[in-house]
């Protein structure tokens, strides 16, 4: 068989090949993007529920709004209650980026407390704080309500804050922890030689290597701070003191009739700034979450 003869062969053998390939590259590019399909509906709908009336609301449970309108923007613009939507967004971002500040900083303490700090009771300590994961949110509102409220603290953000700069969120300190464990331990002995103590290792050695870290934490903090509701609701009286979450049960009042056209779109306003901001950062929060499971 001649050089020709065996190229033609072996390209009638690759043909099929190929084909195969594509054909199963098409299929799983259909099914992929049926399944994201699938899943961005439910944002989908309320993009296009924020241009439907409210009489359409009950009515036309479909996607394309029969009389679209930009009422229910223009009257969320104008705020409610007296109080302007701005004044809404910037409470929640005051309460965002105030939990990321004592989330991380407090946490980051802690968690190198317990992995390069060998002090007695560490392994009780530790413990007790896992055991924080179990313990339900429920538990502890009474509580915890009644002293703020003895100290005077209530219609404040410090119920919502203070927590955040004492490393209550035992989730942060053990992500940390696991990293930090991570990190060979002949680091911190070659700065002590050279006369480092605990504040000059952590800030100057360990703070930059566990900046992945960092990072993750910093946005389960602010996304979850942005969606609370109920801490906000259970410490803030005040109409100019309410952060978003707060501020769309003011459009459904059940002693009157519910604006469901300008909830739809307040919620869809606030749910933008969660979707930018996790659009932004979430390369470092894959490899955060990754370096993290995989260390330790």
């Amino acid at each position: 068989m001649t050089t020709t003869q065996l190229l033609a062969t072996g390209s009638a053998e690759r043909r099929p090949r190929i084909k195969r390939k594509t054909v199963q590259t098409i299929i799983w590019f259909v099914v992929l993007a049926a399944l994201t399909l699938l899943v961005l509906y439910p944002l989908i709908w309320l993009l296009f529920a924020t241009f439907k009336p409210n009489a359409e609301f009950g009515q036309n449970p479909g996607l394309i709004p029969e009389n679209p309108t930009i009422r229910n923007y223009v009257k969320v613009l104008e705020g409610i209650g007296g109080v302007p939507l701005w004044r809404f967004f910037a409470n929640s971002l005051l309460l965002g980026v105030a939990a990321v500040v004592g989330t991380v900083a407090s946490s980051a303490l802690a968690a190198y407390a317990f992995a390069r700090i060998n002090f007695k009771g560490l392994g009780v300590l530790f413990a007790g704080m896992i055991g924080t994961l179990l313990l339900p949110f429920h538990v502890i509102i009474i509580p915890q309500y009644i002293m703020f409220n003895r100290l005077e603290l209530m219609d404040t953000y410090w119920p919502l804050l203070l927590p955040k700069f004492l490393a209550t969120e035992a989730f942060f300190v053990f992500l940390i922890v696991q990293f930090l464990r991570g990190i060979p331990r002949d680091m911190d002995e070659a700065a002590r030689i050279d006369g480092a103590g605990h504040w000059r290792i952590f800030w100057s050695i360990l703070l930059p290597l566990i900046k992945p870290a960092l990072i993750t934490c910093a946005i389960f903090a602010f996304i979850w701070t942005w969606n609370d509701f109920l801490s906000p609701l259970l410490y803030i009286t005040s109409p100019e003191n309410y952060p978003l979450p707060i501020a769309l049960r003011l459009y459904n009042d059940q002693t009157s009739s519910s604006d469901y056209g300008a909830t739809v779109a307040v919620s869809f306003l606030a749910l933008v700034p969660i979707l930018l901001f996790f659009l932004v950062f979430q390369r470092f929060l894959i490899e955060g979450v990754a370096t993290s499971g995989l260390k330790g």
